[in-house]
């Protein structure tokens, strides 16, 4: 165990970096974790609905996977392989073919790249553009795809831009979201500017889109607009990517977060919880066709990490052989819908968002959401906020959550909202 002395946070403060950021919503030093509790260094436990950020899909510690990662250190199994052949690759693929592709009857190529979610994005674009000899890259107002010069570029949000310091973010057009205009027709905007030879765009190499745009509010697409990016996309001749790194791997309510839209992407971003236990795995999946790549074309050092391949071999063959942990998520899902929309009707104007156990509060206001937030930690809830105004109250609980700890923590998030906009406390039961 740490010492006494990390229990203080100035040795934080004197040496890291001013980028971080969770840490200035949950300032305390966290110890241990185990399922959807946190404890910090002061014995006190936190309910999780941050999971993560959707890395800790199945909660901290699972113990099918930490015993098979123990295992397979004690036996000084590879720690490192580059992209070299290792049993511990060779299973996961396995598994991730007989668990997930066969079943859904989809062909992809699996490319390792770097270790989290930005790298399989910059792997994408950097392909589509090799692909079809194009440039342009279509993204969508309130996106976030990552902090990578390439993936920055197809980021919405201004505050995370101006992290580029002034450098180029060039080489992609934004195009509105599904209901980003009102009442207007988004879709139809695009085509017009598709087809509008003096429109200033040029054709696009692709168009990358999150099915549920997690930091930037939870903007959820319904299947008919996805369905119109997807015909657009095929009709200009570009490729069509989904990012499906925190909506996706049961987020959702399935595997992918799209699998009932009837869509059919040239590739697929994985990144957050494609390890099963938190360690840094991402990847991007790649329709045979357009896998034109020379070998070491695009590599790094870390493209493919062999403990978390362990661990995703875990999690794939004990959440995914058949359809009770899927179902299981719904049912938390409707829980969760029930019981946010009761919530958000505390607050005058606030709106349900999100889908599955993706669902949040847009409650109006950055400052009124960030007041719930801090309330909820002081409680023993760890909860975080998203959007472009930091408005909504975001859950992203473990989908493996017990039912009495949810309750638990929707029970706090009800509390703070009725703090927080004076309308009293929960009724007694």
């Amino acid at each position: 165990m740490p010492t006494d002395k990390t229990a203080d946070t100035s040795i934080f403060e004197r040496r890291e970096s001013e980028a971080r950021s969770y840490c200035r919503s949950f300032p305390t030093v966290f110890a241990s974790a185990s399922g959807s509790i946190m404890t910090a260094r002061d014995g006190r436990e936190y309910i999780d609905f941050l999971a993560g950020c959707s890395s800790l899909n199945y909660g901290h510690n699972d113990p099918d996977m930490k015993a098979a990662l123990i295992d397979h250190i004690s036996q000084d199994g590879i720690a490192h392989g580059l992209d070299m052949y290792t049993v511990q690759k060779a299973a996961f693929l396995d598994a991730f073919e007989r668990r997930i592709l066969k079943p859904r009857g989809m062909d992809y190529k699996v490319m390792m790249t770097g270790p989290t979610g930005t790298n399989a994005v910059e792997a994408a674009i950097k392909l589509a553009r090799k692909v079809t000899g194009r440039r342009n890259i279509v993204a969508f107002t309130n996106a976030f795809h990552g902090m990578t010069m390439g993936s920055l570029a197809l980021t919405g949000n201004s505050g995370k831009r101006e992290g580029a310091g002034g450098g180029s973010l060039a080489d992609v057009t934004h195009m509105p979201f599904e209901n980003a205009m009102g009442d207007k027709d988004t879709l139809e905007y695009i085509e017009w500017v598709l087809e509008n030879p003096s429109s200033g765009m040029d054709d696009p190499a692709a168009f990358i889109v999150e099915p549920v745009q997690g930091e930037g509010g939870l903007n959820a697409a319904s299947k008919d607009w996805l369905q119109g990016i997807q015909r657009l996309a095929r009709r200009h001749g570009a490729l069509f990517i989904i990012d499906d790194i925190q909506a996706g791997i049961g987020r959702t309510g399935s595997y992918f977060s799209t699998e009932e839209f009837g869509l059919d992407p040239d590739m697929i971003t994985q990144a957050k919880s494609f390890s099963g236990m938190g360690l840094p795995l991402a990847a991007l999946l790649i329709k045979p066709e357009h896998d034109i790549w020379k070998p070491a074309e695009h590599n790094g050092t870390f493209r493919g990490n062999t403990h978390a391949f362990v661990t995703a071999r875990v999690a794939l063959d004990k959440f995914w052989a058949d359809d009770a942990f899927q179902n299981d998520v719904q049912r938390k899902g409707e829980i969760l819908r029930q019981r946010l929309a009761g919530i958000a009707a505390l607050v005058p104007g606030a709106a349900l968002k999100g889908r599955g156990m993706m669902r949040g509060i847009d409650v109006g206001s950055g400052e009124l959401a960030g007041r719930i937030c801090a309330t909820c930690f002081e409680n023993g809830l760890i909860i975080e906020t998203s959007g472009a105004h930091d408005e909504v109250v975001k859950v992203l609980a473990a989908l493996t959550i017990p039912d009495d700890i949810f309750t638990k923590g929707l029970d706090i998030l009800e509390a703070a909202v009725r703090d927080a906009t004076g309308s009293g406390r929960i009724a007694a039961e």
